[in-house]
């Protein structure tokens, strides 16, 4: 079986695990089963769902990619990067679309693992990943103003400028207990670790406001007044029914899901290797987060992924192995089976606390500062996805990001793309010092490539070539340079070739390595050109040109 398809804890196991990384491990898990305790709960409820879908998605994905997954140390579950689609998918499609996209989603990021295109997620820019990161950011602080300041609006409208115009004709609905505890738990988040880093500060914040809401009796939103009872037990497992109309309403939204959660799983699998010194599988892991989506749609859970915070958690405490992620889900169960009952109590206020804390460590704000300094290319693309998921919609941010990305790559790859006549005239420097080129004759012109000659630079290629002041009786074309040549590559090369036969100048190809020459059989060269005027190095092309040359003199 192909290692890279082997899920990581089946490796480590029969390696061995020592007693003393076992016991780290059951530790580290039990402190991210505890962290990934109010984030699993505070991520359903932002999202438009009930409060235990949540948790029993954090329990399927704790399970499924701990076991079956690539990385050593990743921890599987919803994240804040899923808000803004899910909540999309509820409002439009309801919590039934919600669960079909997910379980589509999942069977195409298992899709993208056996297509072994987990490397090629590595690929996408970082200033697009910044860019619709730090918008994600900012629609998840947006999304939690109305719980901060306890306005008790009923329904908030998704559209980013109507949402603030009814915060601000809103602002007389202040609940000023609401809002002292949502800055209390955003102060207690952030300083609690620095008394002692072991204990969340988040489940200290959840802790002491729930035992004053309920002691004191304050008038402040909880799980309970919203949403009712948190229930303790999973879902029945129900395969959903997918037929063609709502595959193809369907489709569009969870390649977002697939997409997002393929790209946010691997990068905190790379994140969590540099921590490590280790390196993952990224297929298997695709593989194994597609299949956690499709028994957490099942199970009626909602997206998953990689959770980068959760992982540098689980790292941080010493979880070396997937059996860390394995105890953090188990942990999640054991507490919803215990306590759900108690979690009801929870102010609104608080959890809308503890996701800002999550918006603001997500924004990336110094990273998008840095970026606003750089290059003309990375500031369109990370302005373009920032303002498209902000003000449009994530979906189109990522693929307008992903398309924009690539043109801009394009031409980037095309500038380099570099076409140098050389002569006996030459003053050149290559020809100056390369003793093959001493020998050319006269009326010889080699043009010398360097870079791809793919579609984005044959353009530029032909112009070059064509547009010389020099007749030649012979061109050689030097390609030792140049790795690859695609479908309009060669259609430019052949008119090349046409053009100057017609004008009875003799074509010569040189540096054609066996891959290129299989290439250009493929793709039909041979029907504008000899085989016998192709070559793999320079001198042996110089001295075909010498015999053209020393024939036409016959």
């Amino acid at each position: 079986m192909n290692k890279e398809f082997i899920p990581k804890l089946f490796t480590i196991l029969k390696e061995g695990i020592t007693k003393e990384q076992l016991v780290k491990d059951l530790v580290s898990g039990l402190i991210v089963g505890i962290v990934a305790l109010p984030l699993a709960i505070a991520f359903a409820i932002a999202s438009g769902v009930s409060p235990e879908k949540g948790l029993i998605t954090a329990i399927i994905a704790g399970i499924i990619i701990s076991t079956f997954g690539g990385s050593r140390v990743q921890i599987g579950g919803p994240t804040g990067a899923f808000i803004v689609i899910v909540y999309g998918i509820v409002q439009e499609y309801g919590v039934n679309g919600l669960t079909i996209a997910t379980f589509m989603a999942g069977f195409i990021i298992i899709g993208l693992g056996l297509a072994r295109m987990g490397n090629l997620l590595k690929y996408i820019p970082y200033s697009l990943i910044v860019g619709f990161t730090s918008g994600i950011a900012l629609i998840i602080f947006s999304s939690q103003v109305n719980d901060f300041l306890g306005l008790g609006l009923a329904k908030v409208p998704a559209d980013f400028i109507e949402k603030w115009s009814l915060y601000f004709s809103s602002y007389a609905k202040v609940n000023w207990y609401a809002l002292v505890i949502s800055t209390l738990t955003i102060l207690v988040t952030i300083y609690f670790k620095k008394i002692t880093p072991k204990i969340p500060g988040s489940i200290v914040a959840i802790l002491l406001s729930t035992l004053a809401v309920t002691f004191f009796n304050l008038p402040v939103e909880t799980i309970e007044s919203k949403f009712g009872e948190i229930s303790n037990h999973f879902t029945l497992p129900v395969i959903p029914h997918v037929d063609y109309e709502t595959l193809k309403s369907l489709i569009q939204p969870a390649f977002a899901i697939a997409l997002l959660g393929a790209m946010e799983s691997l990068l905190s699998a790379v994140v969590a290797d540099g921590m490590i010194g280790g390196r993952h599988r990224s297929n298997m892991e695709l593989v194994a987060q597609g299949g956690a989506n499709i028994v957490s749609a099942i199970f009626g859970g909602i997206p998953v992924t990689g959770a980068i915070a959760r992982t540098a958690t689980n790292v941080k405490n010493g979880g070396r192995t997937p059996i860390a992620g394995i105890t953090h889900a188990l942990v999640l169960f054991a507490i919803m089976i215990l306590f759900a009952s108690y979690a009801k109590l929870i102010p609104l206020s608080c959890l809308a606390g503890i996701l800002i804390v999550v918006a603001y460590n997500m924004s990336e704000w110094q990273q998008f500062r840095s970026l606003l300094k750089g290059n003309r290319m990375d500031i369109i693309i990370l302005l373009t996805t920032f303002f498209l998921t902000v003000f449009f919609d994530l979906v189109i941010a990522i693929e307008i990001g992903i398309v924009l990305s690539s043109f801009m790559f394009m031409k980037r790859m095309s500038e380099s793309v570099n076409v140098e006549a050389i002569t006996t005239d030459s003053r050149n420097a290559e020809y100056l010092f390369d003793n093959e080129l001493k020998e050319l004759p006269r009326d010889v012109l080699i043009y010398e490539i360097n870079g791809p000659l793919f579609f984005g630079a044959a353009r530029q290629f032909q112009e070059t070539i064509m547009n010389t002041n020099i007749k030649p009786d012979t061109v050689i074309i030097r390609m030792r340079y140049v790795p690859l040549i695609d479908a309009t590559g060669f259609q430019g090369l052949k008119e090349i070739i046409k053009t100057y036969n017609s004008r009875n100048i003799h074509v010569i190809l040189s540096g054609v390595s066996e891959s290129l020459l299989l290439d250009f059989e493929k793709n039909g060269l041979f029907s504008v050109m000899e085989k016998d005027m192709i070559f793999k190095d320079i001198s042996e092309a110089i001295k075909k040109s010498r015999e053209i040359k020393d024939a036409a003199r016959i």
